[in-house]
């Protein structure tokens, strides 16, 4: 067995009589997640992928005065990178590199924790992360390092099912919240580095019983598996670590593929690499693709889309259209028809140079001489991307997309690989690391339609950071030198900072906490949960 019973902080009885009265949670309130502003239940704060909050609070009025309100802190070593969820006074968090931790939601005070007893020598690239959880009814739902699903009772922290998903020897381990859809719980595979064939599953919450499953790399017979030569796809990648976002009327998910394997030797792998680097959106109900874009074909540059893909309605050219913003670890902010996948625009959001510009198609014009080689190359933007797997924001309000940016080049070198199962599958004789040349980082506030940058807010190095957006025309970042924000929505300009003494590594979220405002972030081993004295509120 790998589980162990869960850990209660209360007595059970306490625990049981306190836990008795909570709601469940149902489709109607995760529909309506963006307007039920006391709660959070979704790793974005709605499926739209906007992390925007209608919670006003706190507000450029008195956004200075915020304070600490209490701290939730574990012997953490590996990379917290948690958004709680919160329903109905409790929250639930995940703490790497297996528990599962119930707080009240206005103390911080453990309800209960869940730990998963996990094999001794797992393979994760990036560390052994986890960035949340699902909710429905009365269950939560996480991804595990192991490579399995499970569900958990909320009220006690129980396990009621576990689903394996692959081996995770072969590489193969679960690290982004899953994403509820009616009965429905979707989990995607991490591991692209390890030359898995990477793949997306839905289960049934009730059961753990496997409703679908689409394969990110397309195997003989399946739509884009020319884009492999020969034997390729096998060891593809094209892996998923971060949360998809859902359109209910249109009832298609749309999920951010990884990039292809081996990253930086494209010469194994000859074609385009479908589904590598692009957004598919696939009918909720079966899985089917009803459209695939592709940022990056054929990329040898380790630029992964698994960016948020933000889901907005605004007027383009006249017309009133669904539409898919996302700006793209490749260095370009592209806007696309969410309907139909339909291309109509992308811009350069930070310094880029493998790119002479974008066609009508869509597709990159390269620059000659812009791939990686023995001797190295330098290109912008670095292996990290314009900007990575962090939370941008959008604000119906103000029309802002808000997105953490990375500036700075790397040197990508490309050398020789093997596959063997379980180790890494890379293609590079270095590390492609960052050259420090013009190195640094900024908060911008994009036009998400015509892609015009309307303020900047500079950084000092590139954040590895989230962001929120508030009704209180705010916008909360973090820092990778520690410093929490709270920025003005319309200018940029700085209101509040704390510094908490850690590198931020997570994105933030709000709620409501005993009737008040609270803004939660994790950063270094802790959880920090902010709001204003008694009082203070508008």
């Amino acid at each position: 067995m790998r589980i162990t019973a869960p850990q209660w902080t209360l007595p059970a009885a306490m625990l049981c009589a306190a836990a008795s009265g909570l709601p469940e949670v149902t489709n109607s309130d995760l529909l309506n997640d963006e307007v039920i502003a006391s709660d959070w239940l979704n790793y974005h704060g709605g499926y739209s992928g906007q992390r925007h909050s209608l919670l006003d609070q706190i507000d450029r009025g008195n956004a200075s005065s915020m304070r600490l309100e209490w701290v939730f802190q574990e012997k953490i070593s590996e990379k917290f990178e948690t958004t709680p969820l919160v329903h109905d006074g409790v929250m639930y968090i995940t703490v790497p590199p297996g528990d599962v931790y119930a707080l009240d939601a206005a103390t911080g005070a453990r309800l209960w924790r869940y730990s998963r007893r996990l094999p001794p020598k797992l393979i994760a690239c990036c560390g052994l992360v986890n960035r949340g959880l699902a909710i429905a009814g009365d269950r939560l739902f996480m991804a595990t390092l192991d490579a399995y699903t499970i569900a958990l009772d909320r009220k006690t922290g129980r396990l009621l099912w576990e689903t394996e998903l692959i081996d995770y020897s072969l590489g193969y381990s679960g690290t982004h919240a899953p994403l509820v859809v009616k009965d429905m719980v979707m989990v995607g595979t991490a591991g692209g580095e390890y030359g898995i064939r990477g793949f997306i599953d839905a289960f049934d919450i009730e059961t753990g019983e496997r409703r679908w499953r689409f394969y990110t790399v397309p195997g003989p017979g399946e739509f884009g598996h020319d884009t492999w030569a020969g034997d390729s796809w096998k060891t593809g990648g094209a892996s998923v670590w971060i949360t998809p976002s859902y359109d209910p009327k249109l009832d298609m998910v749309y999920w951010g593929i990884g990039n292809p394997g081996p990253d930086w030797n494209g010469d194994v792998r000859l074609g385009d690499n479908l589904y590598s680097d692009s957004v598919v959106a696939l009918e909720a109900d079966t899985g089917k693709r009803k459209w695939h874009f592709q940022f990056t074909p054929h990329d040898v540059h380790d630029w992964d889309a698994t960016q948020v893909m933000v889901l907005l309605d605004s007027e383009y050219r006249g017309e009133v259209r669904r539409l898919l913003v996302t700006a793209n670890r490749n260095g370009f902010l592209y806007l696309l028809d969410r309907a139909t996948g339909e291309f109509l625009k992308a811009t350069q959001f930070v310094k880029q140079t493998w790119a002479v510009g974008i066609s009508e198609e869509g597709r990159p014009i390269r620059r000659p001489g812009m791939e990686p080689s023995a001797e190295g190359v330098e290109v912008f933007p670095a292996v990290a991307g314009g900007t990575n797997w962090m939370s941008p924001a959008y604000n119906p309000d103000t029309g802002l997309l808000y997105v953490s940016c990375r500036e700075g080049s790397a040197m990508y070198y490309k050398g020789e690989t093997e596959y063997r199962p379980g180790t890494r599958y890379w293609g590079s004789m270095f590390i492609n690391e960052p050259t420090m040349h013009n190195w640094f980082g900024a908060v911008r506030a994009f036009d998400p339609v015509s892609g015009e940058r309307i303020w900047e807010h500079r950084l000092f190095q590139p954040a590895w950071a989230g962001l929120l957006s508030t009704a209180g025309k705010l916008v909360f970042a973090g820092t990778s030198d520690g410093f929490f924000k709270a920025l003005d929505a319309e200018s940029g300009n700085e209101l509040w900072r704390i510094n908490l003494g850690a590198r931020v590594q997570a994105s933030p979220m709000t709620y409501l906490g005993g009737g008040r405002q609270m803004v939660a972030v994790a950063s270094g081993g802790a959880l920090f949960v902010f709001g204003l004295p008694q009082g203070r509120a508008n």
